[in-house]
């Protein structure tokens, strides 16, 4: 196997030159280094990666921490976090949330992180934030120089939700919120309540926790206290549809008895009966995002730039699309 001495051997000049011309950095003159360069490649040299990162002091490789592999909604952030990685000279390693001990996150076992998994507690995430470790958040706003928080605008989502319900003359409207200990969740609650606040409109809450069980269950709830609202807004889009789900089970209609709008516009909601409304965004561009955010500080050193949402919008469709006000 060739080594890097046999290039300097060959090369007529010492190891250091041949790292300086290899690596791009040094004083050396160009005609040194295209000299250095093509003897490499007549003896066919390659340096050893793992070697090169070992002294360096880098991995080369980026670490995606997430809550689950399940549903489209995570997918599709994975795959724009990937179309970005695969653009540079890093590799990703993803950590799904059942792995009890993150080694590889707390002992920094890779050069930076994008963590969306709200079971790893901030405080951590603060104490290994550095200029050495950068770390992009997707689920929750958190301020150090060297940790970016890159998140949807939930506000204006649950916003736009509400006036597009209310707009269409819905007045009995209940919400369905998610896990208690989401950052999404109580941004969108708080957006959606306030703005029904500011028009003295009661709005009958319902705990879920983001899982189509939970939103079949409220309905269930809901159908049986004879007492039903005209809109239902979903914290995301899978209650949303086993909200819908136990409406059919009764011989109800969205929109026709109940207005459902959800959240997240996951792949399925355009092909469900009925369609579901719900307030989306490209999750597949706020991976890619991340990533290239996250890439571009460990490559350039370049600082992160200032916290900024990712834009969301109302996608409307049949579920609420209705005069409510007529009926």
């Amino acid at each position: 196997m060739t080594t890097i001495k046999d290039v300097a051997k060959h090369a007529r000049v010492s190891v250091t030159a041949v790292s300086y011309a290899l690596n791009g950095t040094g004083t050396i003159s160009d005609d040194t280094r295209k000299h250095v360069l093509k003897v490499a490649k007549e003896l066919n040299y390659h340096p050893n990666a793992f070697a090169r990162n070992l002294k360096k002091r880098k991995t080369g490789t980026v670490g995606v921490f997430i809550t689950s592999f399940g549903g489209s909604f995570y997918e599709e952030i994975l795959e724009g976090i990937h179309e970005a990685v695969i653009q540079t000279d890093y590799e990703m390693i993803v950590c799904p949330e059942s792995w009890t001990k993150r080694k590889v996150l707390t002992q920094r076992q890779v050069d930076g992180a994008i963590v969306f998994d709200y079971k790893i507690d901030s405080e951590t995430i603060l104490n290994l934030a550095s200029e050495k470790f950068p770390i992009v958040v997707l689920d929750r706003y958190l301020e150090s120089d060297y940790l970016l928080p890159l998140l949807l605008d939930n506000e204006q989502g649950a916003k736009d939700a509400f006036y597009h319900l209310y707009n269409q003359g819905a007045r009995r409207i209940a919400f369905i919120s998610g896990a208690s200990d989401s950052f999404d969740n109580a941004e969108r609650s708080h957006a959606f309540l306030r703005e029904a606040q500011k028009h003295n409109l009661p709005i009958t809450r319902f705990k879920g926790n983001f899982t189509e069980k939970s939103g079949y269950e409220v309905a269930q709830a809901i159908i049986a206290s004879s007492d039903l609202p005209e809109a239902v807004f979903c914290a995301n889009d899978q209650m949303a549809i086993g909200f819908i789900r136990a409406m059919k089970e009764h011989g109800l209609k969205a929109p026709d008895d109940m207005g459902v709008v959800g959240f997240d516009d996951i792949i399925i909601a355009q092909y469900l009966q009925p369609s579901l409304s719900s307030v989306g965004s490209s999750r597949a561009a706020w991976g890619a995002a991340a990533a290239n955010q996250l890439i571009d500080l460990l490559e350039h050193e370049n600082p992160f730039p200032k916290p900024y949402r990712i834009r969301t919008q109302l996608i409307q469709r049949e579920s609420s699309t209705r005069n409510y006000g007529a009926k």
